[in-house]
């Protein structure tokens, strides 16, 4: 038996090497393309799994059509065409992160007021900032480039280790340290108790599964279970929480204005900060739809909302 989980286990790592050796050169070489010629490939990109892959349409349009009723086919289709291209944008300027310099960096991610972000550390006071799936999330992390605490991102592993760690490291290229879901109550409260003031990024719009004591509320028009997590963790550190307007200005060019949701979030009402998070949230959606991950089925438990 044990013999038998050990050559599971060896098999197993052996598949993912071969996988990981075989993305990386992908990798290194989406990474390599100049920003000019970036977007062409994104466009043809885009023309691949749109027009002839089609790849999630059909979730794509039942999400529209369920967070804008009142749009026509017609809106919907320009808003889901819009879409895939900056989703095919995103996704190239994630691989593309493995080869950009600070500077490249700093002059793509723009961050405006960060008095809002930094004022805890000058408390001594960890912060808490939620976003959403929305625009250039995964250029979040280079915020670290402008504070003095490190900047962690709470995320879902890659099943492949070494893919996983490879984007590890290029996270920490960009001063974003990256601390897994599934351990992540754990080590925040580890770093709290050494006294080790941080700053963590929540994407606070992920799609629970549903038990019992689950926060439901309405979130683009359909009420669907929402992740309370940054809440509870702001609630027992007493950690500042903002929340990160993210608005892409052009294509490859993004810019970030903090708000603050609570500086106080132990006197706050049970779920208000939740709350204010999804609220702004849905306010940058309907702003400007094409900029929001409509891949995801953000609406997938909806049919199992308890009755009022």
């Amino acid at each position: 038996m044990f013999q038998n989980q050990i050559y599971y286990l060896w098999k197993n790592l052996t598949l993912q090497k071969i996988v990981y050796f075989l993305a990386y050169p992908i990798i290194y070489l989406l990474a390599s393309i100049p920003f000019s010629f970036l977007y062409v490939l994104s466009d043809f990109i885009r023309f691949i799994i749109y027009n002839l892959l089609g790849y999630r349409k059909k979730v794509v349009r039942a999400n529209l059509r369920k967070a804008f009723p009142d749009k026509s086919e017609k809106e919907l289709k320009w808003i889901e065409q819009k879409f895939y291209t900056h989703f095919c944008d995103i996704t190239l300027e994630a691989f593309k992160t493995f080869k950009m310099n600070t500077s490249e960096m700093q002059k793509r991610m723009v961050f405006k007021n960060l008095s809002v972000l930094t004022q805890f550390e000058r408390e001594n006071r960890s912060a808490i900032i939620m976003c959403g799936h929305y625009s250039s999330w995964e250029w979040m992390m280079s915020v670290g480039y402008n504070t003095q605490s490190k900047c962690y991102g709470i995320y879902t592993p890659i099943m492949n280790r070494y893919i996983n760690q490879l984007v590890i490291k290029i996270r920490k290229k960009h001063k974003g340290y990256l601390i897994s879901r599934y351990s992540a109550l754990k080590e925040i409260e580890s770093m709290e108790q050494r006294g080790e003031v941080s700053i963590y990024g929540f994407a606070s719009d992920q799609s629970p599964r549903p038990k019992p004591k689950s926060y439901w509320r309405p979130f683009l028009s359909v009420k669907v279970p929402v992740f309370v997590g940054a809440e509870l963790v702001a609630k027992k550190h007493n950690s500042g929480v903002v929340y990160a307007r993210i608005n892409r200005v052009k294509r490859g060019f993004y810019e970030v204005h903090f708000e603050l949701i609570s500086d106080q979030p132990q006197k706050e009402d049970p779920n208000r900060i939740t709350d204010t998070f999804t609220e702004w949230l849905e306010q940058d959606v309907y702003c400007d739809p094409t900029q929001y991950l409509w891949t995801h089925n953000r609406f997938k438990h909806a049919d199992k909302a308890p009755v009022d």
